[in-house]
């Protein structure tokens, strides 16, 4: 079976006229045939994209030769799925949103980078606080051992959730979360908010996950990511769950064989909460996607 290419990278830099730039961005992409999607700000950008093996060399190197971003910056997986069905460029606020835009700024102030294996010697010690920092639904199919889990519905929760943690200013407070973005900005908002040690996890998780060894790996479970893959497992192959389409939550297989699970209409944890309304549409939306299996071809509602 033919792997498809995936790239990833993000980059906290100043960015004058995002407005000016997508246009250009987006026509390099459409002429190599690029899918997935890129985020635009004056804060920088984020990227997760999939396509030929070539045409995202191609992308890389106009992105290198454009943007602030280095080599080392771009992360490389495979996959036996197709990640992405489109493209989208998008121009935002942030380029991952806490919610408060002028609140922090890793162009002028974030905390300290750790390797993985650095990452292993920190977490070793007692007083460090290790904090998860991804949503509820990601950390509940896996984690560092230890680790605290704010429970967040999205992102932007983050900074309620730093208001409770006062007392550990001058404790050794680490983050983590899937790719480096959302823990790199949460260490910047935390040093404007007085804490003095301050560190994260450099690549994050995915990036722990290909060069520590299971065998001496402080991570438990699978790492859930935003495509159609869902979940890796440690050796980063596509992991065992799959998603609900209802309420974009992992399901694993016992979920799946759950009385109140119906493929793509809920699962056992939306299963009651939906209108007719929804469950009719959800419903007209698995139908297409199957008869598009049927076909040969992909069902863009997914």
């Amino acid at each position: 079976m033919i792997e498809n290419k995936i790239v990833s990278f993000y980059k906290f830099f100043d960015i004058k006229s995002p407005e000016i730039l997508k246009n250009r961005i987006f026509k390099e992409f459409k002429k190599n045939s690029i899918l997935g999607t890129l985020i635009l700000s004056q804060e920088g950008v984020n990227g997760m994209l999939s396509g030929k093996e070539q045409n995202l060399n191609n992308i890389v190197n106009f992105l290198l030769q454009d943007f602030n971003l280095k080599m080392e910056d771009f992360k490389y997986l495979n996959s036996l799925k197709k990640p992405f069905h489109r493209l989208r460029i998008k121009i935002k606020d942030e380029i991952i949103s806490l919610g408060k835009p002028n609140s922090s700024n890793p162009n002028k102030n974030v905390g300290e980078y750790l390797q993985p294996r650095e990452w292993n010697t920190l977490l070793e010690k007692e007083d460090v606080i290790l904090i998860d920092t991804r949503n509820y639904y990601e950390t509940s199919i896996g984690t560092f051992k230890n680790s605290i889990i704010p429970n967040m519905s999205s992102f932007k929760d983050f900074p309620k959730f730093v208001d409770s943690l006062s007392k550990y200013k001058n404790k050794n407070i680490a983050m983590f979360c899937t790719g480096g973005i959302r823990c790199e900005k949460a260490s910047s908002y935390m040093i404007e908010k007085g804490f003095k040690n301050v560190f994260h996890l450099e690549g994050g998780i995915i990036n722990y996950l290909g060069q520590v060894k299971e065998e001496i790996s402080k991570w438990q479970g699978e790492c859930f990511v935003f495509d159609s893959r869902v979940s890796v497992k440690h050796d980063l192959s596509e992991g065992s769950y799959k998603m609900c389409h209802a309420c974009n939550q992992p399901l694993s297989l016992s979920d799946s064989k759950s009385p109140k699970f119906k493929e793509g209409v809920h699962c056992h944890k939306c299963f009651g909460k939906l209108n007719k309304k929804q469950i009719k549409r959800l419903s007209e939306r698995q139908k297409q996607m199957d008869l598009a299996k049927k076909r040969g071809k992909v069902h863009l509602g997914v």
